[in-house]
This record gives C-alpha cells, structure tokens and sequence, in this order.
C-alpha cells in the first residue's frame, strides 16, 4: 500500500502542486523568521564580544532604575575615580567615558536615523583597544568642538571630513568633523549614531557636568584574570559605585538588546507564521478532502480486492507525508530568501537590522521541517479517516462525490465552543490584563465559527448570490447553486480567508480604537493653542531653554514643558513626568480628584487616580523617590488627578528631575497664545525657535495626528506580514476551484453542449469564487472586528479607552476579498471554458 500511496501521489502531482505550494510558503515564512532572528541575535553577540574582547572592567553608578535602559544608560561617576581605579594593582588602563544623548543632523537638517535608533554623542576613548569604533578616516577629536562620527551616520547624512554640523544634546551645537570611525568592523550598531568628543568637549556639551563621567573602561595588565581585577577594584570603590567585569558587560548588552527587541520581534514573526500555517493547514485538509472523495471509486476497488481500513488510512497518510516531506524541504530552501526579503521589508520601513551572513542552524531546519510535515499530516487526517471507511461496493456508482451531510455532532461542538468562547471572551474585558481568558476565547470562537461554516454556507450563499442571479440570469443563478451545493467544501474552502481576514480586521479594530483613544485624550486634556514636539516614534529631546525662551516671546502667554522618564519610587520602577506641575493647569484640563495642583511645590508630587489606587496612595502620602544619579528625594503627595495620557500617572516638578539627571530634556512644549493672537502668528514667531532645537511646531490637529503616526507604521508593518497568510488562503480557494472543475467536467461539458458559451463557463466558475471569497471575507471581519473589541477592552480596563468601528478601513478588505476571489479564479475558470465537450461528457 506504501507503493500504491506514492504512486497515487506522483499521478495526481499537478492537482497537489497548489497544496505542495502552500506547505512551502508556510514552512518558508516559519523558518525564515526563525534563521532572520537566529541572524540578529548571533550578529549582535558576535558585535558585542567582538568590541568588549579587551575591556575587562567597568566601572559605574550601581543605582538601576529600569530593566531596559542598557548597561551604559546609568548615571555619573566622579571624575576623580579614575585615579583611584588606575591605582589599582593589575590595572595596564583606566579611562574614563562620557555618553548621553545627540542627534546629529546631516546636510538637509534633518535628524539621520530611521525610527527610533539611538542617537549618542560622548568622548572619544584615546585607547584603541578599549574603544568600540575604529577611525577609518581622519582623525581623533583635539579641540572641544571637533568630532568623530560613525560612518554608517555620515553617509546616511551626507555629511564628509572637514563638514561643519549641528548636534544637539538637546541644545544645538556646531561640530566639525575631523574623523570616521566603524563599529566593530561595521558602519554603526544598526541605525545608531554617534559622535565622539574629546573628554572635556563632551562634559561641556553633552553632559554639562564638568568633574563626572559615565562610565571608567578598565584593561588590565598581561596575566590578571577579569574577576580578580574586578574584585580590587571592588574594594576601594565608595558607596554608589561598582565594578563588573567585561563579559558581564557584554551579557548585559547581549541580554538588554534581547529583552527589548530581539525577543519581541522573534515573537511577532512567529506568530505571523504561525497564522500563516493555520491558513495553510485548512487549504491543504480542502485540497485532501476533496481528491478523497473524488477518488471513491479508486478507493473502493481496492477494497474489492482486499485491502483493509488500515491499509487506505495508510495510502492516504503516505501522500500526505511524502507531499509534507517534499514541500518542507523546498520550505527549508526558500526560507533563507524569506529571512532576507524580511530584514528588507524592516529596512523599507525605518528599521534598519544590524545583519551578516545568514546564521542558520540546525534547530531552524528541524523546526520548520517537522512542522510542514506534522502540519500537512494533520490537515490529512479527517480526509484519510473518511478514505479508510469506503464500501467495496461504492465501485459500482458511476461518480463518486463528498458527501454534503452536516454532521450533528459537529455543530453541538461548535455551538460548545463558540458560547465558551464568547463567555471568556465577555470575562476578559471586565478588567484589564485578562489577557490568558482573551486569548483562550479567541481560540475556542474561531475554531466554533469554522465547526459552524457549513451550516452557515447555505443562507449566506442564497443571500450574497440573490443580486447576482437578477444581474447576471441563468449564469449567476448555477453560480449560486454551485457555491452552496457542498456546504461542507465551500466552508472549508473559505474557511482559511476567514482567520486570515479576522486577524487583519482585530488588529485593525484595536489600533483604531487606540487611535480613538489617544484622539480624545489629547482632545479633551489638550488646552493650549501649538505645540513643540519631537517625533512620537523617533527618539528626540529637546532643550530644557526651550520653554525660557518661548515664554520670553511677546506673543506667548503660558509654555509648559513636559519631560521625564524612569524612578524609582518605594524601590518600584516608574515613569514619571517632569514638568512645571503648578503651571499645567494652565494647558493641560486637569480635574483634580483631592488637593490642589497649585499647592504641590518643590518638594511634592501629583500622582493620577489609577496609580493612587493601585499603589494605595493618599494626599500627603510620603515616597522615596530614587533617580539614575542614585539620588534620592522624599516627596509627597500634594494631589491627585483624574488620569490623562498628557500627564501620565506621577508628574515631580522639573526642578527635582533636572538637579539628578545628566542630559534633562523635554519630549514636547505646550503653549498656549497671549489673547489676540492668532495660531497663525504664533506659528510666525514660534517655528524659528522650535527649528532652533530640532522640534515640530504643531497645531491641535497636527499634534493629535503626530501621536498616532507610530500606530499607522506599526499597522502597515503587520499587514504586510498578514499579506502570505491571504495569499495561501486564496491560494487554496483557486485550488478548490481547479479540483472541482475536475470533478464537474461531465457537468461543465453538458452545459456547454446545451448551448453554453466559453464566456459564460468562465464567468460561472468566477462569479462561484467571488461568492465564497466574500462569504469568507465577510464572517472573518465579524470575528476579527468582535476579537478586536475584546483585546481593546482587555488592554484599556472598563471604561478606558474609546473603541472605535473604523467603517471604511474595514470596507477595504471586504471588496479586496471579492476582488481577489475573482482573481483566485481565473485559471480554473479558464481551465473550465478549454474542456472538450465530447470528452468531458464521455462515460470515465
């Protein structure tokens, strides 16, 4: 039967090429993401050691205040440790590192960067093997205005040897450049940009801080083991200060980039390959079901002649195996094309990935090879267990066809797990982080609706194909009746359209209404009349003397600047924003719940309603808040608010944040216009100021657009991860269509014998695939549109948040789906039309 099964599938290899089409594509995405991230991650363990290879001790601040900051993020050191540590016995040197924030802005006066890279600026270590970049040009800096820059940033920006260019960190400053430098042998980390200073220019223009460094870089003399010397150094360091060794530090750079990008993209690519596979799955159990059953005959001789259930389960499992063997390996193949087609796609996008040669290991190929056959097998399953249970004597009908009953027990089942699904799903949005309930009834609600489909198949088609049989007569009317005539095929045929659709549509719905949201937070809370920002997905600061000097212009009543970052406050990491609390009434509608806002000073702190709540926290409240300086301020409540997006959940006052951090920046300006001045002269005088320190000037509309740009990216991105998984499910709709042209050709050939034309043959088969592509279309925009709703209502908690129903975003994908279907089937129909109507019409 072994034999039998292989010559089985060899013989039908053009009618399984669609399926073999689809395991690859699925197997070619899974394990494209996988060698992409195995790529990503071996690159940057290979940077990372490459460029801390002679660092073997570093000294810092020890106070942490975030998990994600990275390890050279912390706060200033003494100058004077620099002494100390050199001191040291086994230390060969000691130098010390500034490092903070600059954006270099290249020769158009635009920030060089995609969306949200690092951008650097600090001093340039003398000590070639202690430095991470390598001058390949040019020169170290001499003079405090002079810099070295990665050559990734210089030709992203234009910029050459000898250029003069504007750096801010966050306040402008003109730099010349007299050096390019690589990053491990590599023009920059990813999208990164640096530029190095002499130690004293990068106190006076980057940190402002005269006598403190951020980090000591330690090498150590022929012979000292990295642990012994960092446990001397260990002992003559005071309070606030520690040593690591510099593998730790690599660790912690290899764990930070992880923890914070590579882990989470590794995930979402999964997850989109995921989706594809399942889309891929219902194409290839259609495509079985359907050759099963059109081999009744087939299989029913050889029941005649002996063979047992066992041995058609095993024929059938054969095929299914050796299709899943084959694809999985041309899978293999075109998955190394797929991981670079992907890094592409980021790079399209902004995303610039670090990258070399592919690293592809044998745990990728084992994954995607076991998946495209344990997958293909699954989805061989049912149609092999209905091959193992044909009668000798169906040898004896003249056709041979899948049956249409709709099995009872399968519509208890999903009525089962559609009202579970629905119960945890409406459990999930009644508090926020139900995330697991949310997740466990998307599951059970899409695998109910594809139990239900064929149920559903035979009302929706009479609908869906009512105008078309009063358009287009008697050629809309068989269409129709084709589409519902196996309500079972036509379900499964649109079933994998429904979960690729449904997935476009949640995430549709949820950032809608997250844009909603946002909308309406500004909207409401928003009070002033323009805006200085920096991009809301890029990563920029402004210059805390922005806000002095637009409240010294004439034309402007109230500039309240909004800053911040990580605290700790009672040992817990927190966001806060720092901002002129007793002033931002005055642009910001803040509805106080208790205390007042004016009341606050120096030495208090306005914390939100949710986070009081949380926290249990009550006017006069005292917190012990410790900043990246690893100092530490007692601060009390003086009120509490009603919480909205602008003011975050905890706002200090500006002063208390400026006096521990090194490089205190805004990440916008509200302003509110003096009386009689219009936005339009506001704008006049205000743009030269906000060009000045490299910020968009923004009015009410722009600034609410600007904080959802991020969302619209975001967005694109995973519809164009989506586009595979639509792509395999119209895949297998033109499949289904080709099959049962096969099977209908004695149909097809009457008609056309009775006076049917080409024409209408092909319009007949197409008008069948627009039905059920709209019928699929359709239920996976219910379901997605409902799935993102409770996602939504997951993320945001009762009552916060606005969902929104984006109506014409969502029309989109449902003319797409008819469209497509048409398109979907344009060979079969094609096929269908070519038939010689004698030999379709002859007894086989």
């Amino acid at each position: 039967m072994i034999g039998i099964g292989l010559k089985s599938t060899w013989g039908r290899r053009r009618r399984l090429l669609s399926t073999t089409f689809a395991v690859v594509l699925g197997v070619a995405f899974l394990v494209g993401t996988l060698v992409l991230g195995d790529t990503l991650g071996a690159n940057f363990d290979r940077l990372f050691t490459e460029v801390t290879a002679s660092t073997d001790v570093v000294v810092r601040n020890a106070t942490v205040v975030q998990d994600s900051g990275g390890p050279d993020a912390g706060g200033p050191i003494p100058e004077s440790m620099v002494d100390v540590v050199r001191d040291v016995d086994g230390v060969a040197v000691a130098e010390a590192q500034v490092l903070g924030y600059g954006s270099l802005l290249g020769r158009d006066g635009e920030p060089i960067g995609g969306n949200g890279p690092p951008r650097q600026a600090g001093s340039w270590i003398t000590d070639p093997e202690l430095n991470p970049y390598q001058l390949v040009e040019g020169r170290a800096p001499d003079a405090d205005d002079e810099v070295v820059v990665n050559r990734g940033a210089a030709q992203a920006g234009g910029l050459a040897m000898g250029d003069t260019a504007e750096l801010q960190t966050p306040e402008p400053v003109e730099v010349t450049i007299v050096g390019i430098a690589t990053f491990g042998g590599t023009d920059g980390l990813g999208q990164t940009t640096f530029a190095g200073f002499t130690l004293e220019g990068a106190q006076r223009n980057v940190t402002k801080q005269p006598n403190l460094v951020t980090t000591v870089m330690v090498r150590a003399e022929p012979g000292v083991a990295q642990e012994e010397l960092r446990e001397r150094i260990d002992r003559v360091l005071p309070n606030g200060v520690e040593a690591i060794t510099g593998d730790q530090l690599t660790d912690e750079r290899i764990d930070d980039i992880a923890s914070t990008f590579l882990d989470m993209l590794r995930a979402a690519l999964v997850v989109f390959a995921a989706i594809a596979l399942v889309v891929a799955t219902f194409s290839i159990h259609n495509t079985f079901a359907i050759t099963v059953a059109q081999r009744t005959r087939e299989l029913a001789l050889l029941r005649a002649v002996g063979a047992s259930r066992r041995q058609l389960l095993a024929s059938v499992a054969v095929e299914a195996l050796a299709i899943g063997t084959v694809a999985s390996a041309l899978g293999l193949v075109a998955g190394l094309g797929i991981a670079g087609l992907l890094k592409g796609m980021f790079d399209a996008f902004g995303f610039a990935l670090p990258a070399g040669g592919l690293e592809v290991r044998t745990t990728a190929l084992a994954i995607g090879l076991a998946v495209g056959v344990v997958v293909t097998m699954i989805a061989a399953l049912t149609p092999a267990w209905s091959a193992s249970k044909v009668a000798p004597m169906a040898a004896l009908r003249d056709t041979a066809v899948e049956s249409p009953r709709r099995s009872p027990i399968r519509m208890i089942v999903g009525v089962v797990l559609v009202g579970g699904g629905l119960a945890a799903a409406l459990l999930a949005t009644t508090g926020e982080g139900f995330i697991i309930a949310a997740a466990i009834g998307a599951a059970a609600i899409v695998a109910g609706v594809v139990a239900l489909a064929p149920v559903a198949v035979p009302p929706a088609v009479n609908v869906l194909g009512a105008p078309l049989a009063g358009v287009r007569g008697i050629t809309g009317l068989l269409a129709r009746q084709n589409a519902r005539r196996n309500p079972r095929r036509s379900a499964a045929t649109s079933t994998a359209l429904v979960v690729g659709v449904a997935v476009v549509a949640l995430f549709t719905v949820f950032t809608a209404s997250l844009r909603a949201t946002l909308d309406d937070d500004v909207t409401t809370a928003f009070g002033g009349d323009l805006v200085v920002s920096t991009p809301s997905f890029g990563g920029g600061q402004l210059g805390p003397q922005l806000v002095d000097d637009l409240r010294a212009l004439p034309e402007v009543d109230r500039a309240v600047g909004l800053g911040g970052g990580p605290a700790l406050i009672d040992g817990e990491a927190t966001m806060v924003t720092a901002t002129d609390v007793a002033g931002i009434g005055s642009v910001v509608e803040l509805e106080t719940a208790d205390g007042s806002l004016a009341d606050v000073g120096g030495d208090g702190v306005a914390v939100s309603t949710d986070k009081a709540d949380a926290e249990g926290w009550t006017l006069g409240t005292e917190l012990s808040v410790t900043f990246i300086d690893g100092g530490t301020e007692r601060l009390t409540v003086g009120a509490i608010y009603e919480p909205t997006e602008l003011a975050g959940g905890v706002m200090i006052p500006g002063e208390v944040w400026a006096g521990h951090t090194p490089q205190s920046a805004e990440r916008a300006v509200l302003v509110t216009l003096d009386d009689g001045v219009s936005v339009a002269e506001g704008r006049q005088v205000i743009e030269p100021l906000a060009d000045r320190y490299g910020g968009d000037l923004q009015d009410r509309d722009e600034y609410i657009s600007a904080n959802t740009q991020g969302l619209d990216l975001l967005l694109n991105i995973i519809y164009v991860m989506l586009a595979l998984a639509i792509f395999i499910a119209l895949l297998g709709i033109a499949n289904t269509l080709s099959l049962a042209v096969y099977e209908r050709r004695r149909e097809l050939g009457l008609l056309r014998a009775v006076g049917q034309t080409q024409r209408q043959a092909r319009s007949m088969l197409r008008w069948e695939s627009v039905i059920l592509s709209t019928f699929g279309t359709l239920v996976g925009l219910v379901v997605g549109t409902f799935l993102g709703w409770v996602l939504f209502m997951t993320v945001s908690g009762t009552g916060g948040g606005t969902f929104a129903l984006p109506v014409p975003q969502l029309a989109v994908p449902a003319v797409l789906g008819a469209l497509a279907g048409m398109a979907a089937a344009f060979r079969p129909a094609r096929r269908a039309a070519r038939l010689p109507i004698l030999d379709a019409i002859a007894d086989v």
